[in-house]
């Protein structure tokens, strides 16, 4: 099996959570892959902006959560171990990335944002990440 280390961002403006859908159709978070000498922090924050053209900043750190699956191109499985910060930003102004293969995305109220994402643990991670985005807003 391929272990991935990986970061990404729950980044939200205001009451609403920033969200993309992938080539197969998920709504999820922002993330990518962490290269050897590159900072968790770092890679979240660029993988925001290149893959919705947010520019966000950092609160804290969410957590963490890791998912397998198997890849046709490497043929072998694959875990992703991925580190979540919470960020915020000052606009709702987003670009999705095509070249990312990203079909769609935006901010979504938390209400909506929970109907859309696809994966039971990015539902707990937006509710965990909520709920501590709100206690450190204030």
């Amino acid at each position: 099996m391929i272990e991935r280390n990986c970061a990404g961002g729950v980044v939200f403006f205001g009451e609403k959570v920033f969200l993309l859908k992938n080539e197969k159709e998920e709504w999820t978070f922002p993330k990518g892959v962490i290269r050897s000498n590159e900072v968790p922090a770092d890679v979240a924050l660029r993988r925001v902006m290149e893959e919705g053209g947010v520019a966000a900043e950092i609160i804290t750190i969410a957590g963490k959560t890791s998912y397998e699956f198997y890849s046709v191109n490497r043929r072998k499985p694959v875990c992703n171990k991925i580190i979540w910060f919470i960020m915020s930003t000052d606009s709702d102004e987003f670009d999705i990335s095509e070249k990312e293969k990203f079909q769609d995305g935006g901010f979504f109220y938390i209400e909506h944002a929970f109907q859309l994402v696809t994966y039971t643990q990015d539902k707990a991670l937006l509710d965990m990440s909520y709920k501590k985005y709100k206690e450190l807003s204030v």
